[in-house]
């Protein structure tokens, strides 16, 4: 198919480059013009804006940092929407705000372009090995159009339901890891400081109630105190857990743990280190 893909960063230069592996043919476009170098190497086409994206592919994907972002990319001058055209079909892998979601599928529709949001879940890992899980809002029929392609990404594409849905199922996504990785470093400060070996912490928890894919990887990591590569920043953690607290405001449901993990990822963002891998969380429990 011929495809294009906005965003070539963390997330979206694995998953470009399993695509280009597909046999497709793909269109690109970076804000910063650098990241683009290894996915052209691969076989991919630079474009000079979004619109010329959208211009020659039938179907766009894209993964941005939030919803301001997305908004420039899909109606800034020389966005999507300038270049789309009827029957264009959209496929945001981006994670942002599910009254974003909804006003930015209702806009596009008004010019015949389908949108499906559709943040992902699992790392660069998962989109590096295509084993990712993609949660999806939208209309049944363009959630079934994109499907073929997105499960050249993923292990599993759910429906959650219309515009939006996709969005709030990831916020349920970061609740749980959000939280879980704040409460990985407590048993992590607490093993070392009670004189256990905190990198066999994984190992020994492995298959108990305590597991979790988050404890294998970011336990490891915590415990050496290994960063990098990064798998994923705290700016974008907190972005995404304010994001649930508004929709949770809005909701009135209650959300203490996560209230509780945003501020120790909003005190990182406070001392300069928002750009840092969230699992950075244990040096602010060892008073560093």
């Amino acid at each position: 198919m011929k495809l294009g893909f906005i965003g070539i960063g963390l997330m979206g230069k694995p998953m470009t480059l399993r695509l280009l592996a597909a046999g497709h043919e793909v269109s690109v476009w970076n804000r910063s013009s650098d990241k683009l170098r290894d996915v052209v190497d691969k076989g991919a086409k630079p474009a000079d804006s979004p619109a010329a994206v959208a211009r020659v592919a039938d179907m766009v994907m894209m993964c941005v940092t939030d919803q301001h972002a997305a908004e420039a990319v899909l109606f800034a001058k020389d966005g999507i929407a300038d270049g789309g055209k009827d029957g264009t079909l959209v496929v945001d892998f981006s994670s942002i705000a599910p009254a974003s979601a909804r006003a930015f599928a209702a806009r596009l529709e008004q010019k015949g372009i389908g949108l499906v949001d559709a943040p992902v879940s699992g790392g660069v890992a998962g989109a590096e090995k295509g084993t990712l899980a993609i949660m999806a809002g939208g209309r049944a029929e363009h959630v079934e159009r994109a499907r073929p392609v997105v499960m050249q990404l993923a292990q599993r594409f759910t429906r959650m339901g219309d515009s939006g849905a996709g969005q709030a199922t990831k916020l349920c996504n970061q609740v749980i890891v959000g939280s879980l990785v704040a409460v990985i470093a407590e048993a992590v400060r607490l093993a070392e400081a009670s004189g256990v070996d905190a990198s066999k912490l994984p190992e020994a928890l492995k298959g108990g109630f305590a597991d979790s894919l988050p404890l294998q990887i970011f336990g490891a990591r915590m415990a050496a105190r290994s960063f990098e590569p990064s798998l994923g920043s705290s700016a974008i953690m907190l972005k995404d857990l304010e994001n649930a607290a508004a929709v949770a405001k809005e909701k009135t449901v209650p959300l203490p743990m996560t209230r509780t993990a945003a501020e120790l990822y909003r005190l990182l963002a406070a001392q300069g280190r928002g750009d840092k891998e969230i699992s950075v969380i244990v040096e602010l429990l060892a008073g560093k």
